[in-house]
């Protein structure tokens, strides 16, 4: 799913779903849009395009997009906030501030969509197999049917459950889109914190891509300014500020400190991104320390690590690092963004297992491209 290969081959559900939302914006020209909803709405089209070969159109689309949106949101602050039982493991049972009921309902909620899904492919696979004789015939399998395969294995090693199928889809499905979205929110809300950063963005997009295309993700590399950016804003804006847990098999000496086997250890990334000792001006917001830099998204250098590091690196960071990219270069080329009119940016964020702005991002846009087909079709 998450190979080069599979993300080459699933470019152009990506690409569809783009376009699909260019146009929608097209049809809202100079209203005030939320821009948190419209990325989410995209990547969220097009995480499941890739999953399960489906999407969610029309009206019943947008309502499903805004309370997935809604339930995700609540569920990151849910997970990210400081819980009695941590330090009183006595008081874990009772559930004292209501987090384990809230995560329970938005999980069954997801369920029911999985389930719903599951039972469509299963349907569907059914008839072609009494029709054709043929399972899929020759089109290439999306990610769901090669979980449902699993199912049917003798080996108990390599095989799956059906809980297990839908828990590897939810994992993929929230993580996949929440905190792409969240810094899709966040790079548009420093640019259009920072116009004089803005205006070297849309030059570059101007002279890589040109006012008669559309971005294409063979675009992506040319577009080194954006690049910067994008790593500036993670710099500053880490999706997660805890990196994921761990937990050492044995004790060990770091830095003069003795860490006990089968500790937890929290990485603090928030704190590691805006040390002095490390950046200069540490909260100043300045792409161009990631021009011609050694700056990556690998994990390999400690100063940096918005995805990570190590074995425990996030799993998609291939596909956060394409659809982000790609979806903020598509937005940004198409349309000049600006805040309404006396209207001022909050950059305040809301702490949780994802880092998110506490208010969404509302702009008005206004076409940049010079044919009008490159919006309608």
């Amino acid at each position: 799913m998450l190979s080069n290969t599979n993300l080459d081959r699933s470019y152009a559900l990506r690409r569809e779903e783009v376009r699909k939302s260019i146009k929608n914006v097209y049809g809202k020209i100079g209203t005030p849009i939320d821009f948190g909803e419209l990325a989410f709405l995209t990547v969220i089209s097009a995480v499941m395009s890739m999953l399960w070969g489906g999407t969610q159109g029309g009206a019943e689309g947008v309502h499903f997009g805004a309370e997935l949106k809604t339930l995700l949101a609540d569920l990151m602050v849910v997970f990210g906030a400081p819980n009695v039982s941590d330090f009183f493991l006595v008081l874990a049972r009772f559930d004292l501030q209501g987090y384990e009921k809230r995560a329970k309902s938005i999980f069954e909620w997801i369920e029911r969509i999985l389930d719903s899904v599951i039972e469509k492919r299963r349907n569907l696979v059914e008839a072609k197999e009494e029709g054709s004789g043929s399972l899929m015939n020759e089109q290439r399998k999306d990610f769901l049917q090669i979980l449902l395969e699993l199912t049917e294995r003798d080996d108990a090693a390599t095989s799956l459950s059906i809980s297990q199928v839908k828990a590897v889809l939810m994992d993929t499905m929230v993580g996949a889109s929440d905190t792409t979205v969240t810094m899709v929110e966040w790079v548009m809300a420093e640019l259009m914190e920072h116009p004089e950063v803005m205006e070297k963005v849309l030059e570059e997009l101007t002279e890589v891509v040109g006012l008669d295309n559309l971005v294409e993700e063979t675009h992506l590399p040319k577009l080194r300014y954006l690049d910067a950016v994008i790593k500036e804003t993670f710099r500053l804006h880490a999706p997660l500020p805890f990196i994921v847990p761990r937990c050492p098999s044995q004790s060990s000496t770091i830095g003069g400190y003795c860490i006990p086997k089968d500790t937890r250890v929290m990485i603090n990334v928030w704190a590691i991104h805006r040390d002095p000792k490390i950046w200069d001006n540490p909260l100043e917001f300045q792409p161009e320390r990631f021009l011609n830099s050694k700056w990556d998204y690998s994990g390999n250098n400690f100063h940096y690590l918005p995805f990570g590091s190590g074995r425990r690196v996030c799993a998609g960071l291939p596909l956060a690092e394409r659809t982000l990219k790609y979806i903020i270069a598509s937005f940004l080329h198409a349309y000049e963004w600006k805040l309404p009119q006396d209207t001022e940016q909050d950059l305040s964020d809301i702490f949780g297992l994802v880092s998110k702005k506490l208010n969404s991002t509302i702009a008005i846009p206004t076409p940049r491209l010079s044919r009008l087909e490159l919006y309608t079709k």
